[in-house]
């Protein structure tokens, strides 16, 4: 049987295989499964086929000339796996005939050469304007939780020149559709994040009118030993809220119940949240309210659509 080994990570036009390898071994391995065709004209390798780079690849050479990988798939090959959403988006250049077909997102946009990199061999739009892109366009937890993972995942001295190149290009964009709450979002990021529901959950209680709460609040006894960092936290009130994702926490109720028994005496209030509770706030939201509450800060419910919201109360 014929094992392909060919092609940019494992992916290439048909018709230069064909002329390669001939008609007849090019449709004996479609055949037999050894090649896969995901879009007209392009195949690849079966055994790569559901590797991101190799779909890149292949999405490139389906799209055409001039196009780059762009969105939420350029910001996975950044390594921000919370943009991941098993779509292949790639941008192209005003007047390129390519389009969307099949789990393949064609765009087309304006660019320059400072705006692409080079990743894995291929053309992939570089951090700060694959950034700005998602924040514009992007459901707004999942925005946030990969400039989240973008900046943690920079040197510390990179982090605020990332942030203000992507602050500058909101600046300057010409659709202007998005980009107030793309700038609200990004002064909301840190990088301090654990997971891309940790971005979330943060964004959930500042939406709901909480005030913003410190991520990552580190609690030290009296000599200045590390006992404990909460996921997020009010200090002034010492009020904490902390994110149970089932993989860090699957057998662990005993265990937190005693940590939270010990932070309360130390004078914390802690509120627990599982991942299922992000989709139906209310209760959750309910108990942070009650919380504030128990520490002589009020927080004044009003209606706000369908949900509610909550303000400090003056």
């Amino acid at each position: 049987m014929f094992t392909p080994n060919w092609g940019q990570h494992g992916a290439a036009k048909r018709s230069d295989l064909l002329h390669a390898l001939g008609e007849q071994t090019v449709r004996s391995a479609l055949r037999h499964g050894v090649l896969s065709q995901p879009w007209r004209g392009v195949v690849v390798d079966t055994t790569r086929s559901l590797d991101t780079v190799t779909r890149c690849a292949a999405g490139l050479l389906a799209a055409g000339p001039g196009a780059v990988v762009s969105r939420s798939t350029a910001a996975v090959l950044h390594g921000c796996s919370a943009a991941e959403n098993g779509e292949l988006h790639v941008t192209v250049p005003y007047g390129s005939t390519a389009r969307s077909r099949g789990g393949l997102i064609v765009h087309r946009d304006r660019f320059v050469d400072d705006d692409v990199e080079v990743r894995h061999g291929l053309p992939v739009f570089s951090l700060a304007p694959t950034l700005v892109e998602l924040l514009c366009v992007e459901r707004r937890w999942v925005a946030l939780a990969t400039v989240d993972q973008a900046l943690a995942g920079v040197p510390d001295d990179q982090a605020e020149a990332l942030v203000r190149s992507v602050s500058s290009r909101l600046t300057l964009r010409d659709d202007r559709r998005g980009v107030p709450g793309a700038q609200a979002l990004l002064q909301l990021a840190t990088g301090k994040a654990e997971s891309p529901q940790e971005s979330r959950l943060r964004l959930l209680v500042v939406d709901a009118g909480f005030p913003v709460p410190t991520p990552q609040f580190p609690v030290v006894d009296l000599r200045g030993r590390l006992l404990y960092v909460f996921d997020l936290a009010w200090p002034e009130v010492k009020i904490a809220l902390e994110y149970d994702g089932y993989e860090a926490h699957e057998g662990r109720g005993a265990y937190d119940a005693e940590r939270d028994r010990r932070m309360a005496d130390r004078g914390w209030l802690t509120v627990r949240v599982r991942k299922e509770q992000l989709a139906t706030p209310e209760p959750v939201l309910s108990e942070l309210w009650r919380a504030f509450e128990k520490r002589g800060r009020p927080l004044v419910q009003t209606a706000s659509g369908p949900r509610r919201a909550y303000t400090m109360r003056r």
